[in-house]
């Protein structure tokens, strides 16, 4: 944590489910950058699967400040609940960690997050009575939370319904589990091929 004179990034708290509202208002009302990093994922709810979009950091939201003299109308922004702080002293993000999430994010646009479980993907069953089995993922049922696999059972090829919690993805790359690096850059994508 430093002292900051000039322009700095600061973490603004915000009220549960308000992060758009202090985002919007802080552009809009205070001309201030500000960086919301969200996700959009695929959730299972009573109706169906839903695509749903959420804060990648829940409750809190990064402004650029000019100086300490704002730190005031941050703080009665309205969705905010208060700056980050250790403390009397507010703490600054360095730009370094600023840029390197902004570069997994396009502008403000959310970064899209796929499921782990999908056709074909090799499982392990890590709870119940099947418990140890490796099979590959014959159909994923969003609706109900459950997954098909096809298990060799006795010789024999089974189709087995399980709770998608009691599965481990074995063939998971680098890119599944930072999905940031699965992303190639505008810039670079000319030259890979």
């Amino acid at each position: 944590m430093r002292i900051c004179e000039g322009p700095a990034w600061y973490c603004a708290r915000t009220k549960p489910k308000h992060e758009h509202i202090a985002a919007g208002g802080l552009v809009k009302q205070l001309g201030l950058e500000v960086f919301h990093p969200r996700l959009r994922l695929e959730r299972a709810t009573r109706r169906g699967a839903v695509r749903v979009t959420e804060p990648l950091f829940p409750c809190y939201i990064f402004v650029r400040a000019p100086d300490q003299a704002c730190f005031d109308d941050i703080r009665y922004m309205n969705g905010i609940s208060s700056l980050v702080h250790f403390g009397y002293r507010v703490a600054t993000v360095p730009d370094a960690v600023i840029d390197d999430l902004k570069q997994c994010f396009e502008g403000q646009e959310p970064l899209c997050v796929e499921d782990p479980l999908y056709a074909g993907a090799e499982v392990t069953v890590a709870e119940g009575a099947l418990l140890g089995s490796r099979g590959v993922v014959f159909r994923v049922l969003p609706a109900k939370q459950r997954v098909q696999i096809l298990l060799d059972f006795l010789g024999q090829t089974t189709v087995t319904e399980v709770d998608r919690k009691s599965l481990i993805v074995e063939n998971r790359c680098l890119a599944d589990l930072m999905p940031a690096l699965a992303i190639v850059p505008r810039a670079c994508a000319g030259l890979v091929r």
